[in-house]
């Protein structure tokens, strides 16, 4: 256990929401999963308590909120060290998946512009739709970043694979600047 480990208090949330309509429930779901939060049971989510969890868990408690819902806010420790080991196990095998689901999408990314070069595809039109998923690549990661607080062991591989995906991008880019530069600049 790393002292960050033992060290780390927690912010559990207790969600309850009314059981229709069922979109308040989904909302509510989909902020606490977008933050990145642990789900530790039916209506119960923990993060770390630290700084980069405090927007996402306000959001989710706004939304419970306006739906009618109840919400109760806990901090917490472990009772002991196993405890604080347990926890943050949990939340980094969550964020190792983060980072799993992060790696297919930039394989993706790296599949999508190798078959616009192999069908010649040099449009600035697609030049800016990859720059577009690359921009989104690069804020998934910035974000997983920032609430893989106890250092997944993927997240690593993830920055390289993403620097690949930008040294991916800017090859195609002088592609299609040169198929646009011979063709007089016109797109083709």
């Amino acid at each position: 256990m790393t002292r960050k480990e033992h060290t780390v208090r927690w912010l559990i949330l207790v969600v309850k929401l009314p059981s229709e309509p069922s979109r308040h429930r989904v909302a509510v779901w989909r902020e606490l999963r977008k933050v990145g939060a642990l789900s530790l049971g039916q209506g119960v989510w923990a993060v770390p308590d630290v700084p980069a969890f405090g927007g996402g868990m306000t959001r989710a408690l706004e939304l419970t909120e306006r739906a009618g819902g109840e919400s109760i806010r806990l901090d917490a420790a472990g009772r002991g060290p196993e405890d604080a080991t347990r926890f943050a196990a949990l939340f980094t095998a969550a964020r190792e998946d983060d980072w799993t689901e992060f790696l297919a999408d930039c394989g993706k990314f790296e599949e999508e512009i190798a078959k616009e070069i192999r069908t010649a595809k040099f449009t600035l039109a697609e030049l800016e739709e990859e720059e577009q998923s690359l921009e989104r690549l690069r804020r998934w990661h910035r974000d997983l970043t920032a609430r893989d607080v106890f250092g997944a062991p993927l997240a690593g591989k993830a920055g390289e694979r993403l620097a690949h995906c930008v040294a991916v991008c800017e090859e195609y880019a002088e592609l299609v600047f040169r198929a646009l530069h011979q063709a007089g600049g016109e797109e083709q």
